[in-house]
């Protein structure tokens, strides 16, 4: 199920404490939900629903709020799914730990950073006690490697141009 979709129908095979994955325009955004249709989350100011491109302001952000919102109302119109992406390699936190912090967490401003502390960071401290995420973690790799073919064809390109610059001579 962690893999299929969900529409308005489906938030009553959503647990407590499960990670949804909000798929918005360029970027996924992350919140843990809490029962009864409600999801907590971190949201930086442009972090809205339907706010298409402008959301990936969220960037520039340095700050945020935690957020007790209806799961529909931060979806908006997005695509959205359960992704506990984690506990295949980690255990989850007991539930009542979980909601527990979460709640304590409502209203506070917090430092954002989108590498170091984002939406993500913040629902995977709260469900696996740590902070992490694959996101940025995947994006390093894909920069990583792009830089790594972008040299070695920078590196071909300029022995093949020094081997026409002999044959010409």
């Amino acid at each position: 199920m962690a893999s299929s979709f969900f529409s308005q129908q489906d938030d009553k095979v959503m647990k407590a404490g499960d990670l949804i994955e909000i798929f918005r325009p360029l970027y996924q955004h992350w919140a843990l939900y809490m029962g009864d249709g409600y999801v907590i989350h971190l949201a930086p100011p442009s972090e809205i629903c339907d706010a298409g491109g402008n959301s990936i302001m969220s960037v520039f952000a340095e700050k945020a709020h935690v957020k007790r919102e209806l799961l529909l109302q931060v979806v908006g119109t997005d695509r959205y799914r359960v992704n506990n992406k984690l506990d295949s390699t980690r255990y989850p936190r007991p539930i009542n730990n979980i909601l527990k912090e979460a709640r304590e967490q409502i209203g506070r401003e917090m430092d954002y950073s989108v590498f170091s502390a984002n939406c993500e960071h913040f629902v995977m401290e709260l469900r696996y006690g740590v902070s992490r995420s694959t996101q940025v973690e995947d994006a390093a790799t894909y920069t990583a490697v792009g830089v790594g073919i972008f040299g070695v064809l920078a590196f071909a390109g300029y022995h093949f141009m020094k081997s026409q610059q002999k044959h010409k001579k």
